[in-house]
């Protein structure tokens, strides 16, 4: 005889799934033993179940088969939703299972008791309670093929009383659908994008993850069209490396080329991207826009011209069509700029900077402690990562240093909380990042914040042993808020962290801990952390006062951050 629990492990481990991530507790014990009795499967066990949900989260993201995590009756359940809305917003293809009470006490406001199909009404594609062993396999396959066919999050929540229940004898393991063929675009449709873009003189390319799978044909229009591409911040994975027409990311986290890229053109092309900021899209342009999912077509900006399908075939289909433009004029501009600024860049990323001219009047302004520079800090972990690297990084200023030190080359990959934006997800992203391979080089960029958020789950890592390198910018800020906060002309309060030496934590815990305050000792000390073969923590003390200027730094965010710095001069920050 077979369980409903091992039933349902088993579909699991014959998909392909390799961990399961979460917290034991009552309801879910016969899961957890089948998942003890299947050698294929091994239980993660964290600290806290949100941690669980953005691991898993993460390994849908790297291998696009079913992430899996699970939480108990009540609390357990409630504790994954923030990870859970991450896979969401990220479209990952997670199964969340969730305990309940026995069968004979739903709905009498028994102990721990929540209402599991409301609680998960928003973050999920799917939702069911099995109630019955009948219900079994088909619950199990509509929970796994909603999740991997609409790419989100799948509920199946098992009472206490149905997970060791016995299943009639030849009943069938569930299987999933992973097939996603790519959908071609209309004809009409792409032959006014065409006619669109052969009309306008100087055109813009704004690419995105989407279109990752479309490396070539898109590298292949902008030598056609002598288009300059302004590359979101997901598409840095597929776009990031041996791109002679790339000028980096827009919004907060770009430069003066891409502002100039997209106010300079004639006809704006977007592929695969839903670039959320709308402030920074131009106005008066053309705009034609490829995406896959046609709700998301201009819901950001307006679009005259869409263009629902893959962007390998619409941009293939496109390409006949298109003749190479000789004048080079618009690409060239932009480019010039963005190389100008990379050059200003990399003086940061230089341990003596201070000691030169600008950087020692710079200090004397906004690193007055001599803080090590955060930007040195991300160079040097570009200049030594591995080749084919993970990195993970937290919502807020590590996000920023990685966008622009960082080339997401060839091998390498990136994951964050790129949509929904949460805190604390370095951490758990990297966890669940290296447990698919032990042996491939994982790098969280974490913030002090985020890193202190979640942080009983380092014990994770020295518990599984997964050799993650987590590199704090210890600031001693919420970074990100601070400089919300100064834009705005208001003193930064609320935002100091108290933190003890992050090093000596990870210590305590069993990890290696390296703390650098010294900028001439980091170069050394990111290369010990990154050989490191086991789970390190390297915590680096960074300049609070950073300012990571925008693409499009407006009169009223400089005026305000005047009026900021003034009053925090009189006013204490506590």
């Amino acid at each position: 005889m077979t369980t409903v629990a091992e039933l349902l492990i088993e579909a699991i481990a014959d998909h392909g799934t390799t961990e399961v991530w979460g917290v034991v507790g009552d309801a879910l014990n016969p899961v957890t033993d089948a998942i003890r009795r299947e050698d294929r499967l091994t239980w993660m066990g964290v600290r806290h179940e949100e941690v669980a949900a953005f691991a898993a989260g993460a390994q849908a993201q790297l291998t696009g088969r079913l992430g899996v995590c699970m939480g108990t009756v009540g609390p357990g359940a409630v504790h994954l939703l923030n990870g859970l809305y991450d896979a969401k917003k990220s479209h990952a293809p997670v199964l969340a299972i969730v305990g309940q009470v026995p069968r004979a006490e739903i709905g009498s406001d028994f102990f721990q008791e929540v209402d599991n199909d409301v609680l998960f009404a928003d973050v999920s594609v799917f939702s069911a309670t099995v109630t019955d062993p009948a219900q079994l396999p088909t619950l199990v396959e509509q929970a796994g093929n909603a999740a991997l066919q609409q790419r989100g999050v799948a509920v199946l929540t098992l009472p206490g009383d149905v997970g060791g229940l016995d299943l009639p004898s030849g009943t069938r393991v569930p299987r999933f659908v992973t097939d996603d063929p790519p959908a071609a675009p209309v004809a009409d449709a792409l032959r006014a994008a065409v006619d669109a873009i052969s009309s306008a003189d100087k055109v813009t390319l704004l690419v995105g993850q989407g279109a990752r799978q479309a490396r070539a044909e898109v590298l292949e229009l902008a030598e056609r069209l002598g288009a300059p591409m302004v590359v979101a911040l997901k598409g840095k994975e597929g776009f990031d490396h041996e791109n002679p027409y790339e000028v980096g990311q827009s919004g907060l986290l770009g430069n003066p080329a891409t502002t100039l890229a997209l106010e300079t053109c004639d006809l704006l092309l977007m592929v695969g991207t839903d670039f959320p900021y709308k402030d920074f899209y131009p106005s008066g342009k053309t705009v034609v826009q490829i995406d896959r999912d046609g709700t998301h077509i201009g819901r950001r900006h307006p679009v005259d011209h869409a263009v629902v399908g893959d962007a390998r075939l619409a941009v293939g289909a496109m390409l006949p069509h298109l003749e190479r433009r000789e004048s080079r004029g618009h690409l060239e501009h932009a480019r010039a700029a963005y190389e100008k600024w990379q050059e200003l860049q990399q003086h940061f990323v230089d341990p003596d900077y201070e000691k030169k001219p600008a950087g020692f009047l710079r200090r004397k302004v906004d690193n007055p402690e001599r803080r090590i520079r955060p930007e040195l800090l991300a160079g040097l972990v570009d200049r030594h990562a591995a080749p084919d690297a993970v990195f993970t990084t937290d919502t807020g200023m590590a996000t920023t240093w990685l966008s622009r030190f960082v080339r997401i080359d060839r091998d390498r990959r990136l994951l964050g909380s790129f949509n929904l934006g949460s805190m604390a997800n370095a951490l758990p992203q990297a966890l669940g990042a290296q447990a698919l391979d032990r042996h491939r080089q994982v790098v969280a960029f974490c913030g002090d914040g985020g890193l202190t958020m979640l942080m009983g789950d380092l014990i994770t890592a020295v518990t599984h042993d997964l050799p993650v390198k987590l590199v704090v910018f210890d600031n001693g800020r919420l970074g990100m808020v601070k400089l919300e906060m100064e834009q705005v002309g208001m003193a930064e309060y609320g935002t100091v962290l108290d933190n003890p030496d992050l090093a000596r934590v990870a210590e305590a815990i069993g990890m290696r801990g390296i703390r650098v305050e010294d900028p001439h000792d980091l170069d050394d000390a990111v290369r010990r952390a990154l050989a490191h073969d086991g789970p390190v923590l390297l915590d680096v003390v960074t300049n609070p006062d950073e300012i990571a200027v925008p693409s499009k730094p407006t009169l009223e965010q400089g005026w305000g951050f005047a009026i900021a710095k003034a009053k925090e001069m009189v006013i204490s920050p506590e």
